[in-house]
């Protein structure tokens, strides 16, 4: 379905009816330095290398508990600069989140989420040079999140990621993984 190599391999990964199944480790997250002060590079994360503009779609479901529990997607550059998106479960409710990290810093943006917490969530991340733009798809039109300035090599590596920061366990289900030529700039 989706070939690619894992940074911080979940302690159960497995394929069920074409779905790539995942389960969290303990206390995994990704998080640089701003407001909270500590560094977090233990979350799971599927990549894999395209060069240049591209669009990555992820479609999963989860049941969302535990603080801070997510599931969505990811680009990795390095340990200091990467996004990662998708829903997150924080005080008692579900919201769209998107993180983007540069020159070692994370920022957190958060939006209410109005779909079925737990799936399915189909998400969009595509880049256009040091652009980065993500979509969701609500009521079957895709929905402008963010547009966010991420510098990056050539080559980067996408895919989908989930964590735990406050537990483990969750188990998240990825139905659709493509990752393919990048949307026109002009398609909404």
């Amino acid at each position: 379905m989706f070939e690619g190599r894992w940074l911080n391999e979940p302690p159960h990964v497995w394929n069920e009816g074409g779905a790539l199944m995942v389960r969290t480790g303990r206390e995994t997250d990704w998080w640089n330095n701003t407001f909270y002060g500590f560094l977090h590079l233990s979350g799971h994360f599927l990549g894999r290398e395209a060069e240049g503009d591209a669009t990555l779609i992820v479609s999963f479901s989860a049941a969302f508990s535990q603080q801070y529990d997510q599931a969505g997607a990811m680009i990795h550059v390095d340990d200091r600069t990467w996004m990662k998106c998708g829903i997150e479960f924080t005080e008692g409710t579900a919201k769209f989140s998107v993180v983007v990290t540069r020159d070692d810093q994370s920022d957190w943006s958060v939006r209410p989420w109005h779909g079925d917490p737990h799936g399915p969530v189909t998400l969009r991340v595509t880049r256009h040079a040091e652009a980065l733009r993500i979509d969701v798809l609500e009521d079957g039109a895709w929905h402008l999140v963010r547009l966010a300035f991420l510098p990056m090599p050539a080559t980067v590596s996408w895919g989908p990621m989930a964590c735990s920061p406050s537990g483990e366990g969750l188990e998240v289900r990825f139905t659709r993984l493509e990752l393919g030529p990048a949307i026109a700039r002009e398609m909404v």
